[in-house]
């Protein structure tokens, strides 16, 4: 009979009002600008918009800024423990603060979205990415929001680790800010739990304007690079 009551899980899933979120990274100058490190950016950008400063806290082995939003209290926190070891930063503070799964945000970097793009999703498989595996672990589930911010995918698995921890070109590096600053126009949604809202602002990328044709120089007009 498990199954007649799972529309109404569901709808409670929906309705669960974020109050930590997370972004993946690793700490150290040398990553600050990797692609890997895409969800520090988020919770950078959404310090700036909050106003407020991430600082060390060492009881939850990462950066943790404390504010609030529509009369609700919300975390930022930027694990310092390196990417594979995530969990333990998320789960000291989500179990300090008793902050249920349904009510997390992850947001990391996803070989399988191009840049420019993101994709809000509930549960699943951590899809080999070490950050989501230890935060599996940790919280003994999938069932937390992440936030999939694009990176695109070198179209080689072996050069996965190398794609990952280099700067992304000038235009990639572009369209992740783009859905970084898209992403935090939901914030309010994520906050009062209006998810399905969230996504239709988190998903909706404007189309680029399609490259005007070259013109033919002609004979006369020499060579061009290809």
């Amino acid at each position: 009979m498990l199954h007649a009551y799972a529309p109404a899980m569901h709808a409670e899933i929906m309705e669960a009002m974020i109050k930590l979120f997370v972004g993946l990274g690793n700490p150290g100058t040398e990553y600050d600008a990797t692609r890997h490190n895409a969800g520090f950016w988020f919770i950078d950008a959404l310090a700036r918009e909050l106003k407020c400063s991430l600082a060390m806290d060492k009881s939850y082995f990462g950066l943790v800024a404390r504010t609030s939003l529509a009369g609700q209290t919300i975390w930022l926190l930027q694990p310092q423990t390196f990417m594979n070891l995530s969990g333990k930063s998320v789960g000291a503070l989500a179990k300090f603060f008793k902050i249920t799964p349904q009510e997390i945000l992850v947001a990391h970097d996803e070989l399988d979205i191009v840049p420019g793009q993101a994709k809000l999703k509930l549960g699943g498989s951590h899809a080999g990415h070490n950050g989501l595996r230890d935060i599996h672990a940790q919280l003994g589930t999938d069932q937390y929001w992440r936030l999939r911010i694009g990176i695109g995918h070198p179209g080689v698995k072996s050069e996965v680790i190398h794609w990952v921890l280099k700067k992304p070109s000038p235009e990639h590096r572009t369209g992740i800010e783009d859905t970084i600053t898209r992403s935090v126009r939901a914030l309010p949604h994520f906050v009062s739990g209006e998810m399905e809202k969230a996504m239709m602002v988190v998903h909706t990328a404007k189309p680029q304007r399609p490259k005007p044709p070259r013109k033919d120089p002609g004979p006369e007009g020499g060579a061009t690079a290809a």
